[in-house]
Order: C-alpha cells, then sequence, then structure tokens
C-alpha cells in the first residue's frame, strides 16, 4: 500500500509539472519552460526511485538515473537552484550517488533483485528499458538544444520524443500490471499533443512576421 502510495504522489508531480507548464503556455500562446516544471520533475523523480525500488523495477530506476541531473540543470540554468536550501541541495545531489555506492556494494543482491527478477522476463526487461531510454532521452534532446541557446527551452522535438516514450512504456506498465505507471504516463498525451500545436502555431506566427 505505501509502495502505491509513493509511485503515485510521485506521478502527481509529474502530472502537476505537465498542467502547470501547458496552461502557461497557452496563455503565453507558445511553449515555455516554467521554473514551477523542474522543481516538480525534481520531487516526483526522487519518490519514483523509491518507487521504482520497492518494486524491483529496473527500468524506472534507469530512466529517473538519466533524466534527474538534467532537472538540476535546468533549475540552475534558471537561476532557481541558487535558492534551494543548501541542506536540502546537498541531499539532492548526493542521494543518486549514495545510492550507486550501495548498489556496487550488494551489486549480487541488486542483479538478483532487479535483473534476474522472475515476474519480469528478460524481454520484458529490455522492452520497458528501452522505453524508459526513449522517454529520457527528451531531456538530454531538450538540455542540448538549451545550452547551445543559452536559456531553458522545451521545443516540439521534446513533445514528440514524449509521445513515442510514454506509449512504449504504457505498454510496458499494461503488462506489468502498473497503474502507477499507466495511470501517470497516460495522463500526460493530451498535453504532449498540445505543446506540438502550440508550438507548430507560434512557429507559422513567427514565420508570417518575418514576411
Amino acid at each position: 500500500m505505501i509502495m502505491y502510495v509513493i509511485g503515485f504522489l510521485a506521478q502527481t508531480f509529474f502530472s502537476a509539472r505537465i498542467l502547470f507548464q501547458w496552461i502557461l503556455s497557452e496563455k503565453a500562446k507558445k511553449v515555455l519552460s516554467p521554473s514551477i516544471f523542474w522543481v516538480l520533475s525534481i520531487l516526483g523523480s526522487y519518490l519514483l526511485v523509491i518507487y521504482g525500488w520497492m518494486r524491483n523495477d529496473f527500468s524506472i530506476l534507469l530512466g529517473q538515473f538519466i533524466s534527474y541531473y538534467i532537472y538540476i540543470w535546468n533549475l540552475y540554468e534558471k537561476g532557481t537552484w541558487k535558492r534551494v536550501h543548501v541542506l536540502l541541495r546537498t541531499v539532492l545531489l548526493l542521494t543518486p550517488l549514495i545510492a550507486i555506492a550501495f548498489v556496487c556494494n550488494n551489486a549480487d543482491e541488486f542483479i538478483a533483485s532487479f535483473l534476474k527478477n522472475e515476474k519480469v522476463p528478460m524481454w520484458l526487461l529490455i522492452f520497458g528499458s528501452m522505453g524508459q531510454i526513449i522517454f529520457t532521452l527528451r531531456f538530454v534532446y531538450q538540455m542540448v538544444y538549451s545550452a547551445k541557446r543559452k536559456e531553458s527551452i522545451l521545443p516540439i522535438g521534446f513533445w514528440v520524443i514524449s509521445l513515442i516514450g510514454s506509449s512504449v512504456i504504457i505498454l510496458y506498465g499494461i503488462v506489468r500490471l502498473d497503474p502507477v505507471l499507466v495511470i501517470g504516463q497516460a495522463l500526460g498525451f493530451i498535453a504532449y499533443c498540445r505543446n506540438i500545436m502550440i508550438a507548430r502555431n507560434d512557429y507559422k506566427y513567427r514565420l508570417n512576421e518575418d514576411e
């Protein structure tokens, strides 16, 4: 029961980030990358790692590990990270490193629980991990795109990759009978599509202005 409470709380943070971003983008008539999006991202990611650990789900841990520090990078770029209390910053920065050290010291147990889990056959583990990698690569793409422009941006490619990765994760969640993954990912679908539409309309508007 506690496991699902943590999982759904994590997805609540993720859903809230999309909702805030969507509302602000609708008002601005262009896709925005607000600070609240990244604050809720880091909170949701922290909790989802705990959920993934409790569920012995390697694909969830893999996905969050890739994106975790990208969330922090975006907070830094927006100047929000410096306003976070130093103690909280330290905890957020060190937790993944402590987890990695723990895994290294308990490698056999980790492999048995996460990579040789009887409830998750190898084909499903690979499929789920692939979905998480695709879904998480949107943040790698977003970081590279933003770094070139020296500001935090959510480009249209981010939303396209979101749709593809989310579809795979939903299928994985259905097979694993994981309501946290299925419901959490399904809620973002409309927002992903709408952001693509907003980005295209904004591009057409700017194109017409240039003419």
